[in-house]
C-alpha cells in the first residue's frame, strides 16, 4: 500500500466514524456495533467498562480473532465454535427444528434428549448451514454510484441493483466464498460481508425439553429464568477443510479460532459482551410509526396468534403425535406473540411515544433555526406522519394476510404447487425435475401436518379475517364459499378439506402422476388452489400494491430523516439498526427494577428449578436424574458454594437472531449463552431503555453440568478448553 493510499483510507475511516458517531455513547449499554469499527468507535469505552482485551482480538483479518469462532446458524440464530473439532454451541430453541425432525414416538429426542457419544452417532440435518464472516468492507461509494440525482425510488433501486451486480461480478474472492451486501442507516451506507458457508452440520447433543425449554410458555421472555437453553452441533468439511455438501467422507471442521470456556462465573458490574447476528431493530422511527406499532399492528398480530395458540395448545395436550408434529410451530408462534405483548407493555410503561414526540420537537427546533436544514429537512416529519396515516389500513390488512395464511398449511401446500405450475409454464421439459423438488419440500411439510388441526385453524382464522377486514380486501371466492355455507366457516372448511387433494402426500403424488399439462390442469382445478390463487390475487391488487407504493415513499422519507438526525444531533451516538449482520454489543452484569416494589437480582440457581417443579406438568416437570443430582448437590466442578448457577442477566443490547450468541467476559472467554430478553424490555427493538432492558443468558457452568453430570458425555467435555 502506498503512502497516498494509506492516507486516503484513513480519511475514509475518519469520515465513517463521524458518520456513525461523533461522541461517546450516551448509554454505555446501548448499541449493536460493527466489529470492524470497534477500534475507532468503542474500544476506549469498552475498556472503561472493564474489557481486558483489544478490539483487534475481537475482529481482525490478519490474524485469528473472536469473529472466527462466531457463526450464523441456519441464517436465523447464532452459534459459536467451542472446540478444535468444529463443535458448535447454540440454543435449544435454535436447534429445535433439527431435534424435532429426528424425533418419533419410538425415539423421542424432544422428551428424552439426545447425546452422541461418538462421531458416528452424530445426526445429519438436511439444509442446515453454518456461515462464518471472513471480512467486512465499506462499499457505499460503489453501491450508491450515480444515484445522487435520482428522485424516483424504483429508478434509484434499479441503479443500486446494477451497481450491486457489477460489484458481485468483479469482486475477488475464493470459489468457496460468497458475498453479502447490506444497507445501513436506512440506505445511507452499505457494507459488504465476505462469507464462508458450511453445509454439513450434524446434531451432537440436546437436553430433554424439560431442561432445554424448562418453563416453556409461562417463563418465555420472563425473569427470573431457569432454562438450560442449549444444544450442540458439529460442522463437517471436506478433506481440505472446505465447505462441502453432506458426505460420509467429510471430517470434523478445524476452525481458525475456538472459544475458551471460563468456570469463574460473574458478579455484579462485571463486563460482558455478546457477539452475534441480531435480526432487526427500528430505533430511529418517527412517533407516528411507533404509535402504529403500539396501537394497531402489534395488537392485531397478538389477537391472531392467540387464536392459533389456543387451538394448538388444546390439540397438543390431547395427542402426543400432534404434540411432536406441532412443537416447533407452537414455539415459533408463541415466541413472537408474547414478545409483542411485552413490547406494547414496555412502550406504554416507558412513555415511548411521548419521548419520541419530545425528541421530534427538539429536532424541529434545531432544523428551523438553520436555513440549510430547514430547506432540506423542514417537512420530512410531517410527510412521514401523512404517509404512515395513509398506509395504516393497508398495513393492517397486510398483517392479517401475512399472519393468517402461513398458519394454514393447506395454503402452504398450494403455494408449493403453484410454484411448480409456474415453473412448468416457463419450461415444460423441466417437469420431472421440478416435480421431484416440490415433492421433496412437501415431504418435510407433511411430517409436521395434521389435516384435522389445519382444518380447525382454517375455519377459525378465515372467520376472523372475514369479520374484521373490509370486504374489498377479501377474496371474492372466499366470500362466495362463505355465503354458500350459510356463513359458517366450520362447514366451509370441512367441505374444502374433503374435496381437496392437497391434504395428503399420497393424494398429491397421485395428482402429479401424469403429464406436465395434466398435472397443471389438476392442480389448477383443486378447490384449495383456486382459493389460494383468489386470495393472493385479491391481496396483491387491493392491498399489496398500494402498501408497496406507500412503503416506498416511507422508505425514502425515512432515509432522509435518518440522514437529518445524524446531522442535526451531532452530539448524539448513532449506531446502525440490526439487519442480521455480525454485531458486538457490550454492557455489565446487573439486576433491574421491573416496577414499583419489584426488583430483580442478576443470577438464578438450581434451587429455583426445584421451587418451580410440578410433577407431570407440561411446562415445569423435571427429569428424575436432575432431581437426584440436586438432592446430592452433585455439581462436579461447576457448582459454587453448594449451589448450581443456572442463568444470569446483563445490559447487553440484543434482539432476535442473537439467540445462541456467546456471552463473553472481559478476556473474551465464554461465560454464557444468550437466549432471551426480559419481558419489560422487549420494546428495546424500538425504544432501548437502560433502566429495564436486560438480556438473559444461561450460565456456561450449567451447560457443562448438564453435559457432564446429567448426560455423562465425557467425549464432549474432553474437547473443550476450560479455564479458571
Amino acid at each position: 500500500m502506498t503512502l497516498n493510499q494509506s492516507s486516503i483510507m484513513k480519511k475514509k475511516l475518519r469520515l465513517l466514524v463521524v458518520f456513525i458517531a461523533l461522541s461517546l455513547p450516551g448509554f454505555a449499554d446501548e448499541g449493536m456495533w460493527l466489529p470492524q469499527l470497534l477500534q475507532a468507535l468503542n474500544e476506549k469505552q469498552m475498556k472503561k467498562l472493564g474489557m481486558k482485551i483489544n478490539a483487534s482480538d475481537i475482529y481482525s483479518i490478519s490474524k485469528g480473532s473472536l469473529k472466527d469462532a462466531i457463526v450464523s446458524f441456519g441464517g436465523f440464530c447464532t452459534a459459536e465454535v467451542i472446540s478444535d473439532k468444529g463443535l458448535i454451541l447454540t440454543n435449544h430453541h435454535c436447534g429445535f427444528d433439527a431435534i424435532q425432525n429426528h424425533t418419533s414416538l419410538e425415539k423421542n429426542y424432544i422428551q428424552n434428549g439426545f447425546w452422541a457419544y461418538s462421531f458416528g452417532q452424530e445426526l445429519p440435518n438436511r439444509g442446515l448451514t453454518a456461515t462464518f464472516i471472513v471480512r467486512i468492507e465499506d462499499v457505499t461509494d460503489q453501491i450508491l454510484k450515480e444515484t445522487a440525482g435520482i428522485s424516483d425510488e424504483k429508478e434509484r433501486q434499479s441503479r443500486i441493483d446494477k451497481n450491486l451486480a457489477e460489484l458481485r461480478k468483479n469482486y475477488k474472492k475464493e470459489s468457496y466464498e460468497d458475498i453479502l451486501v447490506r444497507a445501513f442507516f436506512e440506505g445511507n451506507k452499505y457494507f459488504l460481508f465476505v462469507t464462508e458457508t458450511y453445509k454439513d452440520v450434524r446434531l451432537v447433543g440436546a437436553p430433554p425439553a424439560s431442561i432445554g425449554n424448562f418453563g416453556k410458555d409461562t417463563d418465555n421472555w420472563m425473569w427470573p429464568r431457569h432454562t438450560g437453553d442449549f444444544s450442540l452441533f458439529r460442522i463437517y468439511a471436506d478433506k481440505n477443510n472446505k465447505p462441502a455438501a453432506y458426505s460420509p467422507d467429510n471430517v470434523p471442521y478445524t476452525p481458525k479460532r475456538s472459544l475458551n470456556i471460563s468456570l469463574k462465573g460473574l458478579k455484579q458490574g462485571d463486563f460482558t459482551m455478546v457477539f452475534g447476528f441480531p435480526g432487526r431493530t427500528n430505533q430511529y422511527l418517527s412517533s407516528e410509526a411507533v404509535r402504529q406499532v403500539m396501537e394497531v399492528s402489534d395488537p392485531a398480530k397478538i389477537a391472531i396468534r392467540a387464536k392459533v395458540l389456543g387451538i394448538l395448545n388444546e390439540r397438543m395436550r390431547r395427542d402426543e403425535q400432534i404434540k411432536i408434529q406441532y412443537a416447533a410451530k407452537y414455539a415459533s408462534v408463541e415466541n413472537a406473540y408474547k414478545k409483542w405483548q411485552g413490547e406494547v407493555l414496555g412502550l406504554r410503561s416507558s412513555n415511548a411515544l411521548q419521548r419520541k414526540k419530545d425528541y421530534e420537537q427538539n429536532f424541529m427546533q434545531r432544523v428551523n433555526a438553520n436555513p440549510a436544514w430547514q430547506s432540506a429537512y423542514g417537512t420530512v416529519l410531517q410527510e412521514l406522519t401523512d404517509k404512515y396515516r395513509q398506509i395504516e389500513p393497508y398495513a393492517l390488512a397486510r398483517d392479517y394476510f401475512t399472519e393468517i395464511l402461513p398458519r394454514i398449511e393447506l395454503m402452504g401446500v398450494a403455494a408449493n404447487l403453484n410454484g411448480l405450475v409456474n415453473a412448468i409454464e416457463k419450461d415444460s421439459t423441466a417437469f420431472t425435475k421440478k416435480k421431484e423438488e416440490t415433492l421433496h419440500n412437501l415431504e418435510d411439510l407433511f411430517k409436521e401436518f395434521n389435516a384435522g388441526v389445519d382444518q380447525t385453524l382454517f375455519a377459525t382464522l378465515t372467520e376472523k379475517m372475514i369479520k374484521e377486514q373490509p370486504a374489498s380486501y377479501l377474496s371474492p371466492l372466499l366470500l362466495e364459499r362463505y355465503n354458500n355455507h350459510q356463513q359458517q366457516t366450520g362447514a366451509m372448511a370441512e367441505s374444502l378439506y374433503q374435496a381437496s387433494s392437497f391434504t395428503s402426500l399420497d393424494k398429491i403424488n397421485a395428482l402429479l402422476n401424469t403429464s406436465a399439462s395434466g398435472a397443471v390442469q389438476a392442480i389448477r382445478n383443486d378447490p384449495a388452489m383456486q382459493l389460494y390463487s383468489s386470495m393472493t390475487k385479491t391481496y396483491g391488487s387491493e392491498v399489496g400494491s398500494k402498501w408497496s407504493e406507500l412503503q416506498a415513499s416511507i422508505n425514502k422519507l425515512q432515509r432522509t430523516y435518518m440522514k437529518a438526525q445524524m446531522e442535526v444531533f451531532s452530539e448524539k451516538t448513532f449506531y446502525p439498526d440490526a439487519n442480521s449482520t455480525l454485531r458486538v454489543t457490550y454492557g455489565n452484569v446487573k439486576g433491574y427494577k421491573a416496577r414499583d416494589a419489584v426488583t430483580y437480582d442478576y443470577y438464578t440457581y438450581m434451587d429455583g428449578i426445584m421451587e418451580k417443579y410440578k410433577p407431570g406438568d407440561y411446562e415445569f416437570d423435571v427429569p428424575q436424574k436432575l432431581i437426584d443430582l440436586y438432592k446430592r448437590k452433585d455439581y462436579g466442578a461447576y457448582g459454587v458454594n453448594g449451589k448450581m448457577p443456572v442463568c444470569f442477566i446483563a445490559s447487553n443490547h440484543t434482539t432476535g437472531g442473537n439467540s445462541g450468541s456467546p456471552a463473553l467476559d472481559a478476556y473474551g472467554n465464554l461465560v454464557g449463552l444468550n437466549f432471551d430478553r426480559v419481558w419489560e424490555g422487549t420494546m428495546s427493538d424500538i425504544n432501548y431503555n437502560p433502566e429495564i432492558c436486560r438480556n438473559i443468558m444461561v450460565d456456561i457452568r450449567y451447560v457443562l453440568f448438564i453435559i457432564d453430570k446429567y448426560a455423562g458425555a465425557q467425549n464432549i467435555i474432553s474437547e473443550l478448553k476450560l479455564v479458571k
